[in-house]
This record gives structure tokens, sequence and C-alpha cells, in this order.
């Protein structure tokens, strides 16, 4: 059988392949803290890219995970507009395939381009080792990795 390609505008500049499994901790709605320097301190996820559920199931994500999110505080310019974001902390545990397991305080995302460029040019923070590997320019711009 051949491979499915996988679609290039949804998952543009990420790395492909096997992602480690990560408990799904942040559901669509839920208020997250904006981690970069874009303008935006706190957004609501609105949905998960990529998610295929079931009826009245509610869309989760998980860390590195893409998600369509709406600015709810931060500059006038940046509020009440959709963005791509990825989560880079949750504060559900998850386990790592070396058996440690890894929570955070906050849950946090940072604010990205169509083309999988970061909108901003810095990340307040810890970010998650799963996420820092899936996005390049996440683990660039990042101070440190957890």
């Amino acid at each position: 059988m051949a491979a499915r390609a996988r679609p290039r505008a949804l998952f543009a500049r990420a790395i492909g392949g096997r992602r480690p499994k990560v408990s799904k901790g942040v559901q669509a709605g839920t208020m997250l803290k904006c981690a970069d320097n874009t303008g935006a301190r706190e957004i609501r996820l609105v949905q998960v890219i990529g998610y295929k559920g079931r009826l009245r199931r509610v869309p989760a994500a998980g860390v590195g995970d893409l998600i369509m999110a709406s600015v709810r505080k931060g500059t006038a310019d940046m509020r009440r507009k959709l963005f791509r974001a990825v989560v880079v902390r949750q504060r559900m545990p998850f386990r790592r395939a070396e058996g440690i397991w890894v929570q955070f305080e906050d849950n946090a995302a940072v604010i990205m381009t169509t083309e999988g460029e970061m909108k901003g040019s810095e990340i307040r923070g810890p970010v998650a080792r799963e996420a820092a590997e899936r996005w390049p320019r996440i683990a660039s711009a990042a101070s440190i990795i957890v």
C-alpha cells in the first residue's frame, strides 16, 4: 500500500514522521497564556488543526499541536482575531518514552503565521521538548527547553 502524503499547508515547517504520544490536556475553550512577545497576553483555543473527532466530543490538543486561537487579552490590534498557535506547555501531566512524567505550571501557546514561522521573536518561560522537536523555529527562539 502506498503511504498517504500529508497536506503541506497544515503542517508547514513542522517535522513530520513519528510523533510521541502526548496526553491531550487542553480542550476547546481553554484559556492559554501567550508565551511570546506578539502583544497578545491571553488566548482561547477555538479548534485543533488536523483534529478528526467523534460527534459531540470536544476537540483537545496536547504539547506540540497546532491550534486556531482567538486573542482575548492583549493589544487592540491583536484582540478578537483568529491566529494559528502551537501549544508549548500544558498543566495536565504527560508521560515520555523514557518513563518520566512532565507537568507545567500553566497552559501556554506561541502564535504562528500560516507559513509555520513564529510571529514573535522571543519566548518567555520553558518550552516542552516535544514542541521544540516538532517545530524548529520554536526551538531556536526558546530560552529553556524541558
